[in-house]
């Protein structure tokens, strides 16, 4: 699979015996990368037999202590078991100085080198780009700036026909200018790109929402994606409460989806207050159909 997704922690707040808290493992075709690092995140990966060395990006939603707090004790580990790669941090900008007090105050040094990449505030940023993917950060409304993050295969080149290859005997240069979605112009011959390549594959996306209280524009920035993870702390019941924390509903969380047009739903980041997810996940089924209610350890993949 091009994609996969592990839910490392699924509760908000404080850990709970049953949820840790927010993080996620994503791998995206070899590009190993960990959404938020809340309190107790490298047992959890310990316990779901994630390799912690693999991880080349490590992105942080915002400075809420469920969300980072499990941060110095998985870089330290890192170190302690003998890192030398480079190890990429987008986050507040904060984040970073907060750190360095704690590397500096304890004396903290590592054996391989870490780069901190601050998030802006105010609208998209492509944050990582490479030949396969591509990762955008987007403004979320939470008490303080936080961002959720998007990811999106990039396109591809075309994938040619090996019948057409032989049927025509195409020249190497020839397949190098079919891949790029060239047609093929022969002295005597034309060749249209349709007839000697293969139906382009769908790329595949996913968004992960982090924190955030419901605004229209949401919809706009995961329109369409695969998969969509979007916190549901809270059902219509504790409205009030989730206004007041600027958290999400399940049944706003749907909507979201709903009107973004998303494959699936993911919701999580709940309240310790919920013994299951059977009243978020009726409330949330009102508005969009493909939704699933995420336990630590779940695993997705597209």
């Amino acid at each position: 699979m091009p994609f996969k997704l592990k839910i490392i922690g699924s509760g908000s707040a404080i850990p709970t015996l049953t949820r840790g808290v927010t993080s996620q493992y994503v791998n995206f075709n070899e590009r190993h990368i960990l959404i938020d690092c809340g309190e107790g995140t490298q047992m959890q990966l310990r316990r779901y037999k994630v390799k912690m060395q693999r991880l080349k990006i490590i992105l942080i939603s915002h400075l809420h202590g469920d969300h980072y707090l499990g941060l110095v004790g998985l870089l330290s580990s890192l170190s302690i078991l003998g890192r030398t790669q480079l190890l990429t941090i987008y986050c507040p900008a904060e984040l970073e100085e907060l750190l360095q007090v704690q590397f500096r105050l304890a004396g903290m040094k590592f054996s391989y080198p870490i780069e901190f990449i601050h998030l802006k505030e105010g609208k998209p940023e492509v944050i990582f780009e490479d030949n396969i993917l591509q990762i955008t950060a987007f403004p979320v409304r939470h008490r303080i700036p936080t961002w959720g993050f998007r990811f999106d295969e990039r396109e591809k080149e075309l994938n040619i026909d090996p019948a057409a290859v032989k049927q025509f005997s195409m020249t190497h240069d020839e397949i190098k200018k079919a891949k790029k979605g060239e047609d093929i112009v022969r002295e005597t011959s034309y060749l249209r790109n349709a007839d000697i390549t293969l139906p382009k594959q769908k790329l595949i996306s996913y968004a992960y929402s982090s924190d955030t209280s419901y605004f229209e524009q949401m919809a706009d920035y995961v329109q369409g994606v695969d998969l969509l993870y979007h916190e549901a702390t809270f059902t219509e019941k504790q409205k009030d409460r989730a206004d007041k924390t600027m958290h999400s509903t399940a049944r706003e969380a749907a909507t979201v989806a709903k009107k973004a047009k998303v494959g699936q739903l993911l919701l999580g980041h709940f309240s310790a207050r919920f013994k299951n997810t059977d009243e978020l996940l009726e409330e949330a089924s009102q508005i969009f159909e493909q939704v699933v209610c995420v336990q630590d350890g779940d695993e997705f993949d597209l």
